[in-house]
Parts: structure tokens; C-alpha cells; sequence
């Protein structure tokens, strides 16, 4: 079967997810990846150069977080919160930060994904500016610790919670990081 260049990139791209997915980037091998496609690995590395630059293209985030401005000032806390529970059920969040927690890149990617995306939606909210970045990243360490104690180490309180009661628990703390009051 031939296969375009655009669609043997999209067919590598779809089989790396699902590898990173089921072994950590840690376990996950060209070959592996390769054979998933039925090609041979030096065709992984003509299109994306390494293992780490594969795994770049592969978790690509979109974070989606929702327009903030439309919702009431009091609530936006609780969409956020709500949000980022219903996010981090995804692998791609997940695999990112288990992989961030050991290699630098990976620390950066995070870093960028959720500053390019989260910083923007809080300076809207913010008061005073000055202090959207702080807040942003205040708010960033909810959503990464909540998701390292529920995915990562799998905390039995944390894990055990269901959806609503993450949500409770999370929305004060991103209210209070997102416009400074309770």
C-alpha cells in the first residue's frame, strides 16, 4: 500500500501516540513505533529526526480552555476547575507530564504550552497586569499538582474523588489565583 508523505506522517504520528500512551516515553522505541505502522524505523527518523522531536509532534497541546470573559466573575474558578478535571483525563496531558518530571525538554514544553496558553485567558482577568503572569503560573501549579497526585503518584484520596468533588476542591484556590478574591 503507498502511502502519500502527508499521510505515512499522519498514520507515524497516530501509532506514537498511542505507543507514548500505552509505554511512557521511557519504553516507547522507534522500532516499536515503526512496526505499529509496518515500516521500517529509519522512516520514523526521515520524518521526525529523533525520538524526542517524535514525541514533541505527538503531544501536541491544545489546552482549550474556555473563554473566560463570557462567564460570571464569580465562577470562573469553577469552569476552570471543571475544565482542567475533564482535560487531564486525556493520555497526551497525562504522558507529558510524566515525562516532564524527568527530561528538561519535556519541563520546557510545559512550560510553553501552558504559559502561551493559560497566561493570555488570566491577563484578561487580572486587575493589575503586572500580576497575570504570577497568577497564571499560581493557577498552572493547581492544575500540574492536582494532575501529578491523581495520574502520577495516584494519591488513593485524590484518585479516589469523583469529578464533582475535584471541581469543588479545586475551584476556591483557581478563583482566588485567577481574580485575587475567594
Amino acid at each position: 500500500m503507498r502511502r502519500s508523505s502527508a499521510e505515512t506522517k499522519a498514520v507515524i504520528l497516530k501509532a506514537a501516540r498511542e505507543r507514548f500512551a500505552a509505554d511512557g516515553y521511557d519504553r516507547a522505541t522507534i522500532r516499536a513505533i515503526a512496526a505499529d505502522v509496518g515500516i521500517d524505523p529509519s522512516m520514523v527518523m526521515r520524518y521526525f529526526g529523533s525520538k524526542q522531536q517524535l514525541f514533541a509532534m505527538a503531544a501536541e497541546v491544545d489546552l482549550r480552555i474556555p473563554d473566560l470573559s463570557a462567564v460570571p466573575r464569580d465562577q470562573v474558578g469553577r469552569v476552570l476547575a471543571a475544565h482542567v478535571v475533564d482535560r487531564w483525563e486525556g493520555d497526551v496531558l497525562q504522558i507529558l507530564l510524566r515525562t516532564a518530571v524527568t527530561d528538561e525538554d519535556t519541563a520546557e514544553r510545559m512550560r510553553t504550552i501552558f504559559a502561551g496558553q493559560l497566561a493570555p485567558v488570566v491577563a484578561e482577568l487580572a486587575d493589575d497586569p503586572a500580576q497575570a503572569p504570577t497568577r497564571a503560573g499560581l493557577a498552572a501549579t493547581q492544575a500540574l499538582g492536582f494532575a501529578l497526585c491523581r495520574y502520577v503518584l495516584r494519591l488513593p484520596p485524590v484518585v479516589a474523588m469523583d469529578r464533582e468533588e475535584c471541581v469543588d476542591w479545586l475551584a476556591p484556590t483557581l478563583q482566588r489565583y485567577l481574580t485575587g478574591s475567594p
